[in-house]
């Protein structure tokens, strides 16, 4: 607002000094006005940045508004070349085919199940881990430090087989406790970047407080749990999210463990419904031209958690990006 304000009196002094016929004093505010004092205040600098921003802007919201308007076509608008962007009504069958042929109040309960649990058991177990590396010097940590981040370099591709095996000796197949487990070594989905949040956080603590604490007389637990825990708010909110997203959206994993149970992530049940339906009806027919635009309806349904998450946790998660992207000593 004050940029405008600013431009605007710059706007001003140059009709007055072309009413007054000062054609140099003219020249100097216009292009003070164009490329401003520094450059980085002149209009041509704004219109350069905010063209970037607005490109950038609908090359990422190009795809969301795709399938927001499309998702409510009907047949007829989606054969028609006539009609791009709006539908010619709103079509809420899409949505209502995908919501009662998932059960989708069940489906989004399993979901956040499948996400939350194994997103808390992370949280709790990586601030652990990242706060015994942090704060703690043992046998082997470097080595153990290497391995815990090479947990991360080695694609899950390959670790597969192996993976499969052990939970099935241990009857772990088909249970959410398949992603339980490993989430409370530490050793979950993406486990070694959550250590890695926690290990730098607590590294910028003082230890001058956790020193005073000591002569206090408290011990190692209460000094993580008092002093350490309530300090590192941001990092947890940071895992807690990540966790909780990278969880949801799985379906690798969840389609390997999770087979032969009725446990399934949203998107994978959606993708399932939908290779299910197109199977049944034949190439060209109606009912699958109407599947186009209930694939998109099922894609709204499956982020809107996610976009109602983010809506109520925007500020927080900001925050915790700043204030944990801080290096320390």
């Amino acid at each position: 607002m004050n940029w405008l304000k600013r431009k605007f009196a710059l706007l001003v002094k140059m009709f007055e000094a072309l009413k007054d016929k000062d054609y140099d004093r003219f020249k100097k505010l216009i292009r003070r006005w164009i490329f401003g004092m520094r450059f980085t205040d002149g209009l041509l600098f704004k219109i350069a940045i905010y063209t970037l921003l607005i490109s950038l802007g609908y090359i990422y919201m190009y795809p969301m508004l795709y399938m927001v308007t499309n998702s409510f076509m009907t047949v007829s608008d989606i054969i028609s070349v006539s009609i791009k962007w709006i539908p010619s009504r709103l079509n809420w069958e899409n949505y209502r085919l995908v919501w009662t042929t998932i059960n989708y109040p069940r489906a989004l309960r399993d979901a956040i199940m499948l996400a939350g649990l194994p997103a808390i058991s992370a949280t709790v177990s990586s601030a652990l881990i990242g706060y015994g590396f942090a704060r703690y010097q043992f046998p082997f940590k470097r080595l153990l430090f290497v391995l815990m981040i090479m947990t991360f370099i080695v694609p899950p591709q390959i670790t597969m087989l192996p993976m499969f095996r052990m939970y099935r000796e241990y009857n772990l197949l088909g249970s959410v406790r398949a992603f339980i487990y490993p989430a409370i070594l530490g050793q979950g989905l993406n486990g070694a970047i959550y250590i890695l949040i926690f290990f730098s956080f607590f590294r910028m603590i003082p230890k001058s407080l956790e020193e005073s604490a000591q002569l206090d007389g408290a011990g190692p637990f209460k000094i993580f749990t008092r002093i350490a825990i309530p300090l590192a708010v941001p990092a947890i909110i940071i895992v807690f999210l990540f966790s909780f997203v990278w969880y949801y959206n799985e379906t690798y994993l969840s389609g390997l463990f999770l087979r032969n149970s009725d446990l399934f992530t949203l998107p994978l049940r959606i993708e399932r419904f939908f290779r299910d339906y197109t199977s049944i009806y034949p190439e060209g027919s109606q009912a699958r031209e109407l599947m186009q635009a209930a694939k998109l309806a099922g894609n709204i349904l499956a982020i809107l958690p996610l976009l109602i998450l983010y809506f109520f946790t925007q500020r927080h998660f900001v925050e915790s990006i700043d204030k944990t992207g801080i290096t320390g000593e």
